[in-house]
């Protein structure tokens, strides 16, 4: 009994807990999405954002690898040699004897190294792997700048949809207006049924021209919703933004990119610099061979030695100014690839330029056309309720007002989806 009373205590439990998860998703839907929101789950659902964790970790281990140079290097060597002669001494003393040494040699040692003075080679290292990783992370950068574009495209599909769906609502509003009053004239005697049928037909027609919208808009939500890994459906509530403080200075990461690469080969002339200084390190040593120290001794022998030593290489300055040479090649090389993307950016900022007004001014014009439409409307409506206008005749007046109020809905959204693109062009999109 008890045994049951828990079960039941736990599945209670999370029944709870489920419902109050739901609830918050629920009220979140019901909130509706916006587009900064969407930005922000878009590029933290993208597959790629798990590189940044990966990327992090490199970094780490090859700072920790590079600043390892400065501890000391410990090293196990042996050696079996034998030599065609040997050291002696070309004196002889009345009753003494001089041993001499054997041509087969052994000796077996430890070696420790540490550096003193590395003319800030390691630094340099470290140095680099910073700035590796950093060009890493910004090149991740710029290829999730690209999910901002598609997610505008789906967003502003799907607003399109809703603001046709809310338009298609009135259109059919109009059209049952025109059916009620064509009906009071057939029963009155005044009209022919016919009237009622056209008009019966149109509201069809815009009916199947609903199904078809929603349709459109539950594939924009869908692909949406795969994009931010969310549940969304046509019931979906979409936040229409304000049109954004527009930004002409170029911003992208693109640029962040070209100027981390440039600080890397800034640090690769460094390093052959460095590369031309002497280093100065300590060592000890210690072993067991024969001959030892002594090599008068023939005999096995542990022994050790310590020190300072300086080594210069000097091999580096063969290449120096050839390395040098490919460094200022991929400097111009760099200027030049930056120089090209600000100016297709450029052209595409003008380009949008165009598309902004070209939109400001078709939506300027819209009102205009809709107050006229509206007024022939409403006009025919009443020329329909006295039987002085055919129905089909009014159906035109219904479709011409319709066609109008489209086509503000859609160069309203167009305006809107170009500023937005065009923050995105310029880099300014604002993700908070």
């Amino acid at each position: 009994m008890m045994k049951s009373i828990f079960g039941y205590g736990k599945l209670r439990l999370s029944l709870l807990i489920f419902i109050f998860f739901h609830s918050v998703a629920m009220a979140q839907q019901n909130e509706g999405l916006t587009i900064n929101k969407a930005y922000e789950l878009a590029r933290n659902n993208y597959p790629m954002i798990k590189q940044r964790d990966l990327l992090n970790k490199t970094k780490d281990y090859s700072v920790e690898n590079a600043a390892k140079g400065y501890l000391p290097v410990f090293s196990v060597n042996g050696q079996a040699t034998y030599q065609s002669a040997v050291t002696n001494l070309p004196i002889s003393l009345p009753g003494v004897k001089i041993p001499a040494l054997n041509k087969d040699q052994y000796k077996v040692y430890a070696e420790l190294d540490q550096v003193i003075y590395d003319a800030g080679m390691i630094k340099n290292q470290k140095q680099m792997a910073e700035t590796n990783a950093v060009i890493e992370q910004q090149n991740l950068e710029v290829a999730l700048y690209a999910l901002y574009d598609r997610v505008n495209q789906l967003f502003f599909g799907t607003l399109l949809m809703d603001e046709q769906l809310k338009q298609n609502e009135l259109l059919q509003q109009d059209i049952q207006n025109g059916i009620d009053k064509a009906k009071a004239l057939v029963a009155n005697g005044v009209a022919y049924r016919s009237s009622v049928d056209e008009l019966s037909a149109q509201l069809l027609q815009a009916q199947q021209a609903r199904v078809e919208l929603i349709a459109n808009k539950k594939a924009f939500v869908q692909m949406l919703g795969l994009f931010i890994n969310q549940p969304m459906s046509e019931q979906s509530v979409l936040v229409r933004p304000l049109a954004p403080n527009m930004v002409n200075e170029i911003n992208r990461p693109e640029l962040l990119f070209y100027d981390y690469q440039k600080r890397s080969y800034d640090l690769q002339g460094q390093l052959l610099n460095d590369q031309l200084k002497p280093r100065l390190s300590f060592f000890a040593q210690g072993g067991y061979g024969r001959p030892g120290l002594n090599m008068l001794v023939n005999d096995f022998a542990w022994y050790y030695i310590g020190g300072l030593k300086l080594s210069w290489n000097f091999g580096s300055w063969y290449t120096l100014k050839n390395q040098k040479q490919l460094l200022d090649i991929g400097r111009k090389t760099l200027d030049l690839q930056k120089e090209t993307f600000l100016f297709n950016t450029q052209l595409s900022q003008k380009q949008q330029n165009v598309e902004m007004e070209k939109y400001q001014e078709l939506a300027k014009k819209d009102e205009a056309i809709i107050d006229l439409r509206n007024a022939v409307k409403k006009a025919a409506s009443a020329q329909l309720e006295n039987g002085v206008l055919s129905a089909h005749d009014y159906i035109n007046q219904v479709n011409a007002e319709d066609q109008a109020r489209q086509n503000q809905i859609l160069h309203e959204m167009q305006l809107l989806q170009a500023q937005y693109g065009y923050q995105n062009i310029t880099g300014n999109i604002q993700k908070k």
